[in-house]
């Protein structure tokens, strides 16, 4: 088969792909609001939003029409440790969804690197990802996307509890790997506090993430699209949880964010409430800079649906 003849068939499989994703009513990819779920993002002031977010409810009732039709979860990876916020033993189903996580994640890094329509080698992305199971909660993360979970204390204090580490290039075990591959990790003189990864003979590209999918130049030197993957099991004490990118933490703390989403006049708006919030931020603490795009999903775990607040 011809090179020509195989991207064809690559573009049309994408196509049908996008096409069959599109008709599962329970998958929101936008703006907006679902039962339990509120997601918003908003372009900053570089140009394109290159930030988005995905809500897919029921999603493990679909997962064998997945896998009969092809299609996957986007993304890489391989053997991690797990650990259990809540000092519990994973279930035994976790082990199923490490291997699902891990093998969705390397498919997503290998996807890139043969799309025919996207060219990755100097371009890549974070991604961080949860799937809710009844009371279990399975966290994936490569690079700085963030989650974080809403819990009450003993008190009814609403306390913020980080789910993820922001994996920069200078973390200790982070600089570790780069270090074994021949890349550099150091701060420019007008960046002190932003540690990047460079190639080791000259200082390009500067990623600011130890982890991400695509940017496969420097997948040789030290970067790579293995997630760090982590379980907490649930309880009634736990009100809601918050994923979004780097364009929300670099402006606002865990304990803002957790402030903001439970002000929000109402669940449906939570998501955008916090993005406004964020955009004044970067408008007050970093004016010196372009400020980032911004996406958002709150994901309410309370009885009291997202649709039943509309009109709060």
């Amino acid at each position: 088969m011809s090179r020509r003849s195989r991207r064809r068939e690559a573009l049309a499989l994408e196509a049908m792909n996008d096409e069959l994703l599109a008709q599962i009513s329970e998958r929101i990819c936008c703006n907006g609001s679902s039962s339990v779920a509120s997601l918003f993002t908003k372009q900053g002031k570089k140009g394109t939003n290159q930030d988005a977010m995905i809500l897919w409810e029921f999603f493990v009732e679909y997962l064998m029409v997945m896998v009969r039709t092809g299609i996957w979860l986007r993304g890489g990876a391989t053997g991690l440790e797990l650990s259990d916020a809540k000092g519990c033993k994973e279930p035994e189903m976790f082990a199923l969804w490490q291997d699902s996580f891990l093998k969705a994640y390397k498919l997503m890094d290998t996807e890139l690197r043969v799309l025919p329509s996207i060219d990755c080698s100097c371009s890549g992305t974070t991604a961080v990802t949860i799937l809710k199971q009844g009371e279990h909660l399975i966290i994936g993360n490569v690079g700085d996307s963030r989650a974080i979970l809403a819990t009450k204390t003993e008190n009814d204090a609403l306390v913020a509890v980080q789910l993820t580490v922001d994996l920069k290039p200078n973390l200790p075990h982070e600089a570790e790997r780069i270090k074994q591959c021949k890349g550099r990790v150091f701060a420019m003189l007008d960046e002190p506090d932003v540690h990047r990864l460079w190639l080791p003979y000259n200082n390009s590209p500067g990623l600011a993430v130890a982890r991400a999918f695509g940017d496969f130049y420097m997948k040789e030197f030290g970067l790579i699209a293995v997630p760090e993957i982590a379980y907490r099991r649930l309880t009634d004490k736990d009100q809601f949880i918050v994923l979004a990118t780097d364009g929300i933490w670099d402006v606002l703390s865990n304990t803002e964010v957790v402030d903001i989403i439970s002000k929000a006049p109402s669940r449906a708006t939570a998501a955008r409430c916090l993005v406004q919030s964020a955009v004044r931020a970067w408008r007050l603490k970093r004016s010196l800079y372009k400020a980032d795009d911004c996406a958002v999903v709150c994901l309410y775990l309370g009885t009291q649906s997202v649709r039943s607040q509309k009109s709060d």
